[in-house]
């Protein structure tokens, strides 16, 4: 469907009208000029170089209709030999025609047949080309009266002028389609989506729910299933209203739970260009982590994006270590002017006093290295709040532009890639 639409972007190219007149144009002006030296042929003084040049200017235009039917044909050699064509028509007028006609005024040999040049070359690159090929035309028309006369002034003036507007024009449209092309391939894109989506609710949700419940009442290894089936199921939620892509995870490799991954929203952290924060930190979401972002996307350097999604894993991996398997844990993403902020709550027993200060000492240095190691290479913060009784707060900041934050990133992963990500 997106493919069918994209062809009617195409058929309603604006391009093709104007080759298709750019096409009858030239045939017009090969009738107009030659009816012009047709009607003052006598007072040419070589009549057999006008007669050669039109000659070829008819077998060329003929030709090479095919070529000025589309962009694809009309190549950038096609082009440079029509210019040519037209040039040396200019500068042939003076030594086919008498001087007392080019002094006075007299067109050109190839009149105004030299236009369509110009706007082949407007139509097919853009307003560059056309003020490039009206240029050349200007000198040649200089050159072939010997001074800037006001008529010779005038027409140069004329085809700069039109054929820049109309290389502009085409320039507007062509970002025009392409805008209207992506329009219609993201419109394709949610329709097909929502039906899915209708598909995915009236059969797969429904099934997951179904063994969520089932195994809740089963207990032993099918309450595990249940669990699981349950997680499942939030994830494809998630998937579904908001068409973030979770990441494949590989245990081996690190993933989004290891915070190793090294990709994020379909770009490689490696590769240049920020990323979006959200789709490394969806695949946290499940029955007892809930994941809220903002609707667009928060795009981060990918070498930063990446550290912190390692920092709230490092977080989460806590809770589940600490605050026991029936935890809850909430991870909020708040996109800022300046900075972007992430929040990892949980409801667990909290972390008693002094506690920290002791896991340093031990040598358990996962919040000192895993977190705020990782945020303070980003030139960021991790502030920890925790309430006996009452759950514990990570909250995680980075400035929206890291300083280093590839050497930065790639200096923490070192560091701390080998480290215990646990208190």
């Amino acid at each position: 469907m997106a493919k069918d639409r994209r062809e009617r972007v195409v058929r309603m190219s604006v391009e093709l009208p104007l080759w298709r007149a750019l096409t009858a144009y030239r045939v017009l002006t090969l009738v107009y000029a030659i009816v012009l030296f047709g009607c003052a042929h006598g007072e040419f003084q070589r009549q057999w170089v006008a007669v050669g040049f039109f000659t070829v200017l008819s077998v060329w235009t003929l030709a090479t209709l095919p070529r000025v039917s589309n962009a694809a044909r009309c190549t950038k050699r096609f082009l440079g030999a029509d210019l040519t064509i037209a040039l040396a028509g200019i500068l042939l007028t003076p030594v086919a025609d008498s001087h007392a006609r080019v002094v006075g005024g007299a067109t050109t040999m190839p009149s105004i047949w030299t236009a369509g040049s110009v706007l082949a070359f407007a139509i097919k690159g853009g307003w560059r080309w056309a003020a490039f090929a009206s240029s050349l035309v200007a000198v040649a028309n200089v050159t072939e009266r010997g001074e800037p006369s006001g008529d010779t002034v005038h027409n140069v003036i004329l085809v700069w002028i039109a054929s820049i507007a109309i290389g502009y024009i085409v320039e507007v449209a062509r970002a025009s389609e392409r805008t209207l092309a992506r329009a219609l391939e993201i419109e394709a894109a949610t329709r097909e989506r929502e039906r899915l989506a209708r598909g995915i609710h009236d059969s797969v949700l429904q099934v997951l729910a179904m063994v969520q419940r089932r195994g809740a009442e089963l207990g032993g290894e099918s309450a595990e299933l249940g669990r699981m089936a349950g997680e499942q199921e939030v994830a494809l939620r998630t998937l579904v209203s908001t068409g973030l892509v979770p990441l494949a995870r590989d245990p081996a490799e690190g993933g989004p739970e290891g915070g190793r991954g090294d990709g994020a929203g379909g770009r490689r952290t490696g590769e240049p260009g920020p990323c979006d924060l959200r789709t490394l930190l969806a695949p946290h979401a499940g029955s007892r982590v809930s994941f809220a972002e903002p609707g667009a996307p928060v795009l981060l350097e990918p070498a930063a994006a990446k550290e912190l999604a390692a920092a709230v894993s490092a977080a989460l991996d806590n809770v589940r270590r600490h605050a026991g398997g029936s935890a809850r844990a909430w991870i909020l993403v708040e996109d800022e002017p300046d900075e972007v902020i992430v929040t990892v709550r949980d409801d667990g027993p909290g972390i008693p006093a002094g506690r920290l200060a002791v896991a340093e000492g031990e040598g358990r240095l996962g919040v000192a290295l895993s977190i705020r190691g990782r945020l303070r290479d980003l030139g960021g913060s991790a502030e920890l709040i925790s309430v006996p009784g009452q759950g514990t707060e990570v909250e995680l900041k980075v400035p929206r532009n890291t300083r280093d934050g590839y050497g930065s990133a790639a200096h923490s992963a070192r560091t701390h890639g080998g480290t215990d990500a646990h208190e």
